[in-house]
């Protein structure tokens, strides 16, 4: 990213952009192992892609962006590897945090915090306290996050006020149930894109992405950049949101 301001949304118009986008970055590994180098580098480099990916979703029109960054799941890697990782953040988030600032960029963090490092914990909370009034896009960033547990934590919420007396089981509708998620105030993502070819979505937004159009792409996430971004957004364009019912030409 730049240090300039963000220039002028170029579709933030079009009836058909998304409003909300959120990417599973996949492939670092993969893109590395291709060219004879360590994984790490593979993650450095996708470190660069969000880099253009954050700058090319403001210029395409988007309002939010979530990215999964670290899952719950990834735990199970090796302990360098999760170094590497956590380096990364550390290090995206001391330097390009006054960058994202500047451009107007609110970051948001979903996902657990419980038992992360302290210094962890204390760069994601400068974040979102830095960046909280901005409002030319949501960065919102899925950290040691996973949907199964986002999901179950809040119905154990919910279940607490129920023993308390202070919710009537009848009350719970989804509704109800999804203000109880990590970030309630945040729309269901419009396009689930995931890179490097595999077709699931892993965990991710399991609740949030009940009509969301996915879209999945053999690029590798560190070749991922503005154009890919545009090709995906081409794509979700064709498709026909129903939400369960009919396409409005179709309804008679």
């Amino acid at each position: 990213m730049s240090n300039g301001a963000m220039p002028k949304p170029e579709v933030s118009d079009r009836a058909d952009a998304p409003r909300h986008v959120a990417i599973i970055m996949d492939g670092n590994g993969r893109w590395a192992a291709a060219r004879g180098l360590p994984r790490a580098e593979g993650h450095r480099r996708g470190v660069e892609a969000l880099r253009k990916v954050v700058r090319a979703s403001h210029e395409l029109g988007i309002s939010y962006l979530t990215i999964f960054s670290f899952s719950s799941e990834n735990w199970s890697r090796p302990a360098s590897e999760i170094g590497d990782l956590f380096g990364l953040l550390r290090r995206f988030i001391r330097n390009d945090l006054a960058t994202l600032h500047a451009d107007g960029v609110r970051v948001r963090v979903i996902g657990e915090r419980g038992g992360l490092e302290s210094d962890i914990c204390a760069l994601l909370t400068e974040a979102e306290e830095l960046t909280r009034n901005n409002t030319r896009l949501t960065l919102v960033v899925a950290f040691n996050y996973g949907s199964r547990q986002e999901i179950a934590n809040a119905a154990q919420r919910l279940a607490r006020e129920v023993a308390e007396g202070r919710r009537d089981p009848a009350t719970i509708t989804p509704e109800v149930l999804g203000s109880y998620l990590d970030a309630p105030d945040i729309p269901d993502p419009d396009l689930i894109i995931r890179t490097s070819g595999e077709q699931r979505l892993s965990n991710f937004l399991m609740w949030q992405a009940a009509y969301s159009e996915l879209v999945f792409v053999p690029i590798h996430w560190p070749d991922f950049d503005k154009a890919a971004l545009e090709s995906a957004i081409a794509e979700y364009a064709t498709r026909e949101r129903r939400f369960g019912g009919l396409v409005a030409k179709n309804a008679s």
